[in-house]
């Protein structure tokens, strides 16, 4: 069955079989060549920098650009402040293996720290802040005050005093 001789501007777009496409999936394109242009053969250290690194060392560090010489791997190159770029020089041997085990292969062999002012580089563009403090954990107040109302017949002071922050530290819910 011969197509539509109709020109191509007025046939209806081809539609696509498998639905609504994510968000990720049609940036795809777009965000491999911008990491591309940097050195990145996938966009990944980009994206999730924080997963791979962990959030930590990703408060106080950004990839910038991943160079290739001759020979294996390549070398990372991370912007950090000028204060914690000790600590970033301390953690290089770390960075690469979580980046390398991120790719699957050997594709970082060095990591090149560069320093910058806290505001980053390119009109504040990339700025170092460090992780919001976490408000602090309440325990339940019902159950704080079951348990100090057990502790009410003690007649030390001290004792007393210790149950309760003892009491406070179990009920209080803890990060995992």
């Amino acid at each position: 069955m011969p197509r539509s001789t109709t020109p191509k501007e007025t046939q209806p777009p081809r539609r696509r079989m498998r639905g609504f496409e994510t968000a990720a999936a049609l940036l795809s394109r777009e965000m491999k060549a911008l990491a591309e242009k940097r050195g990145f053969g996938e966009a990944k250290l980009l994206t999730h920098w924080p997963e791979i690194v962990g959030e930590d060392l990703a408060a106080i560090a950004r990839p910038v650009k991943i160079t290739y010489g001759r020979g294996f791997g390549g070398t990372l190159v991370v912007l950090t402040t000028g204060a914690n770029a000790p600590v970033l020089e301390m953690q290089k041997e770390r960075i690469i293996d979580r980046v390398n085990a991120t790719y699957g292969y050997r594709a970082v062999a060095h990591v090149h720290v560069t320093q910058t002012a806290p505001t980053g580089f390119a009109e504040g563009r990339v700025a170092f802040r460090p992780a919001p403090p976490e408000a602090p954990a309440k325990p339940d107040p019902a159950r704080l005050a079951r348990a100090l109302q057990a502790a009410e017949g003690i007649e030390d002071e001290g004792l007393k005093q210790a149950l309760a922050r003892l009491a406070e530290n179990v009920l209080t819910p803890r990060k995992s």
